[in-house]
């Protein structure tokens, strides 16, 4: 943020439009040869030289212009910039985040459910600028993306370049349950929690989730478990990545409320079932609101001034007017 120091000085910048007209616009400001013209019958006097009027002109602008830069000089110009530093530690979060084939189910419009979490995701983590967050995705394997990290750009950047079916065609929920807990052990943040969205039943993983969430439990870690996408016969539409093929059609999309549901009271956190957009949305401003904790921060003020720069400026500008007149215009200053 620019300040000034002095911005009682600007109020000289009210005197420029004055001085700028009596200095070139006022009739009476000396340096005009008046001379009558009314008996003059040959043709029109013609304007001077154009190039010469420019040259004149940008001078003069020069001039005025370090004026200005005088003036800001003056009044103090610093540029301010605040840091937000946090004393106290905030909430490591996980997500884990299902890519089997699935996810790309049409029933979120304008787009699927996979786009649709993601964005909800990125909402979220740009809200929660203390929080360190990270992303574990999963489908017949599965894998941590990101640790938990405070660098929400670099975690938004990962996000969007994920595809689906890049771990195979399955549903481990086990494996990704586990692989976040795995990641969270060392953490020393008081409060540890994994968001799980799912849209399928676990039929993959060397893990079954049942033990991934007694895992977490022993671990402090709380379990969100959210069932994305609608119930029944819904359209989906995806590229394979092996083939590059673009696969359409429509499937029977369930999953197992069940387990869901325990996996969150084992670990005393809580199901939810998303079947759009707008009840996606209203669970992570939920999970938000559950998910808070107080924070202590303190604000450090860096300034740096400008009025040095401005200065040189000035100057360069003002001497320019200077030489031009000198050496151009071969003026006696």
């Amino acid at each position: 943020m620019l300040i000034f120091e002095n911005p009682s000085f600007l109020l000289l910048l009210t005197l420029l439009l004055p001085s700028i007209y009596f200095s070139h616009f006022y009739r009476g400001r000396g340096g005009v040869f008046p001379a009558s013209t009314g008996l003059w019958k040959s043709s029109s006097f013609r304007p001077g030289n154009y190039f010469i009027r420019f040259i004149l002109l940008l001078s003069s602008a020069a001039f005025w212009s370090g004026v200005v830069c005088l003036i800001l000089a003056i009044a103090g110009p610093s540029y301010v910039e605040k840091e937000k530093i946090f004393l106290s530690r905030g909430i490591d979060i996980v997500f884990v985040l299902d890519e089997s084939p699935s996810m790309a189910a049409m029933d979120f419009p304008p787009t699927n459910r996979f786009d649709a979490a993601r964005e909800v995701i990125r909402k979220f983590v740009n809200a929660r600028e203390h929080d360190p967050i990270g992303l574990v995705t999963f489908a017949e394997e599965a894998a941590l993306r990101i640790p938990p990290t405070l660098d929400k750009k670099g975690f938004i950047q990962r996000l969007d370049e994920l595809q689906l079916m890049e771990l195979g065609n399955g549903t481990a929920v086990g494996l990704g349950i586990a692989i976040a807990a795995l990641h969270m052990q060392n953490s020393t943040a008081d409060e540890k929690v994994i968001i799980l969205l799912t849209d399928g039943e676990s039929n993959a993983g060397e893990i079954v989730p049942e033990s991934a969430a007694e895992i977490a439990a022993r671990m402090g870690i709380r379990i969100y478990a959210i069932g994305i996408g609608s119930r029944g016969e819904v359209p989906i539409e995806y590229k394979d990545p092996g083939t590059g093929k673009i696969i359409t059609g429509r499937f029977n999309s369930d999953f197992d409320e069940e387990l869901l549901t325990e996996l969150a009271e084992k670990t005393n956190g809580k199901y939810y079932y998303a079947p759009s957009t707008t009840a996606l949305e209203g669970i992570f401003s939920s999970i938000d609101s559950l998910e808070s904790t107080e924070q202590r921060v303190r604000i450090n003020t860096k300034t740096k001034p400008y009025y040095r720069q401005m200065i040189l400026l000035s100057m360069i500008l003002i001497l320019s007017d200077f030489t031009i007149r000198k050496l151009f215009f071969r003026e006696v200053l």
